[in-house]
């Protein structure tokens, strides 16, 4: 099989230059197929495979263009709902929508190309340095560039592919970037098995075995223990359409559309939780509806967390918002906006863009860094506001205070996309990260329960009015990625790009 594979290879290397660029762009457009909702984790590790060997025996420039191709494929595939969001909810016009999702597409695909390029042009021209110390060092490297530069952009970074793989077990200890890296690794190690001599065979298989067995072993380790009963926790969703969310003669059916869907469930429920901006008018202008709310959340001995915008126009001061009710008050208040969804960068150049898409409530102030924890059942929780979720760093803040994570988004902005289960995804790797069960409110899906392990216990579907009960089970203590954050991988790329570049002076 082994030889078949290699004579395989060899034919390809055969063909055209451009057949390979083919090969480059069809084998990102597959890649999306390894995460959410296709699920088909172990398709990354080939797919990955296959671009270091598009990458070998060529020109930095031509590297860099397969590597740009690579990406287009990618996020041509899994993020093209980013024109639902633009032109089907905002309203924008077809051309611009269209133009603005293909920037962001290339935008993404130059962190493949600028890879591709700086691979070939000062990498080791030996097989395993280049697929087992600088490759993997220098793609989570980027990675993590993206997850901040121009406000941070995470979205299908290689690790989340793995949260059902034995791979995920790194999560724990060295969050999404370090089950990337594994990912890119275990790349580098499946082609030296397929075309490395044999001393570079057995490296190859040999790493990536103990790799895994490794990452399977620390997976089952358990940092947390219990911190109280588990608690009765029922996510309501809404399913309010989103062209009628904001609509002012919609207001009385969405509140009444809630409070019913809440009532039903209130003796078998601790905690009830609604979506992102569930109630969508300002805190103060729901003020009646509020109060009756509150009336019942203490007849029925329920804490209720709600999605509401807070602020006033007296101090142009507006914050996207999660209100505590029942036991004791308080607020959340976004930190982390989405860049155009809640506030506009670079305000002065890109005032056309609040022109031409129509999204209400665009104008947010960040919540500070500093906030008090919010408490229901007499726990606190760590809350989260759909973007959020996708920064390790923003939920990792809540801990090791909070007993367990609370995630309210709407999601209906990306339609019937495959955003709504990436979003679930990610969301999954924070909860694995941190050690702590999560409770996932969305308006029109997915929502879930997800255990300390990243695992579902209950979801909702799409598009569904639906209550998703189960029990979310307080928890203290701390995981290593909760201490050490990404600092420590950063630290071991940085050791592993050096070794890498030094041997490969070297020994060429």
């Amino acid at each position: 099989m082994k030889r078949l594979v290699g004579v395989q290879l060899k034919r390809l290397r055969l063909s055209s230059p451009a057949t390979q660029d083919g090969l480059a762009l069809a084998g990102g457009a597959l890649l999306p197929l390894a995460f959410s909702p296709f699920d088909l984790w172990p398709l990354a590790i080939p797919l990955v495979a296959l671009l270091l060997w598009l990458w070998q025996a060529i020109t930095p420039r031509r590297a860099a263009w397969r590597g740009g191709l690579f990406g287009i494929g990618v996020y041509t595939v899994g993020i093209s709902w980013v024109y639902i969001s633009l032109h089907d909810y905002g309203n924008a016009p077809v051309v611009f929508a269209a133009l603005a999702t293909a920037l962001l597409i290339l935008v993404m695909a130059a962190y493949p190309a600028l890879l591709g390029y700086v691979l070939v042009r000062w990498g080791p021209r030996t097989l395993w340095l280049s697929g087992l110390l600088v490759a993997p060092a220098l793609w989570v490297g980027l990675e993590w560039v993206r997850s901040w530069l121009f406000t941070g952009f995470p979205w299908l970074a290689i690790g989340y592919s793995q949260i059902d793989g034995p791979l995920s077990g790194l999560a724990t200890y060295f969050g999404l970037f370090g089950v990337s890296w594994a990912v890119v690794f275990s790349a580098g190690a499946l082609l030296l098995l397929i075309q490395g001599k044999r001393s570079e065979r057995l490296i190859g298989g040999l790493t990536a075995l103990l790799l895994w067995i490794g990452a399977w072993g620390l997976g089952t380790v358990n940092w947390v223990e219990l911190a109280g009963e588990p608690l009765r926790v029922s996510l309501v969703q809404g399913n309010i359409p989103q062209e009628r969310k904001f609509r002012p003669e919609q207001l009385e059916n969405t509140l009444v559309r809630y409070a019913e869907l809440s009532l039903d469930v209130a003796s078998d429920s601790d905690v009830i939780i609604w979506p992102e901006t569930a109630i969508p008018v300002f805190f103060q202008d729901a003020q009646d509806f509020i109060q009756h709310l509150e009336v019942e959340a203490v007849n029925s001995g329920v804490d209720y967390l709600i999605g509401v915008p807070s602020g006033s126009w007296e101090t142009e001061i507006f914050h996207n918002s999660v209100f505590s009710l029942g036991g004791e008050h308080g607020f959340y208040h976004k930190h982390r906006l989405l860049p155009f969804g809640e506030y506009l960068p670079l305000r002065w150049l890109l005032t056309f863009f609040h022109r031409l898409v129509d999204i209400p409530m665009a104008d947010f102030t960040p919540g500070g860094t500093d906030q008090a924890l919010l408490r229901v059942a007499g726990q606190p929780v760590g809350v989260s506001i759909c973007f959020e979720a996708v920064f390790g760093s923003e939920i990792r803040r809540t801990l090791p205070e909070s007993r367990f994570l609370v995630n309210v988004s709407n999601d209906a902005w990306f339609g019937r996309s495959l955003a709504p289960y990436q979003h679930l995804q990610i969301a999954r790797m924070r909860a694995l990260e941190m050690g702590r069960a999560m409770a996932r409110a969305t308006n029109t899906g997915v929502s879930a329960m997800i255990d300390e392990r990243g695992r579902i216990t209950a979801q909702s579907q799409l598009f569904k009015t639906q209550v998703v009960q189960g029990l979310v089970q307080p928890l203290r203590g701390t995981t290593p990625y909760v201490i050490l954050g990404d600092g420590v991988v950063l630290l071991l790329l940085c050791v592993s790009l050096a070794v890498g570049l030094g041997l490969g002076r070297r020994f060429g």
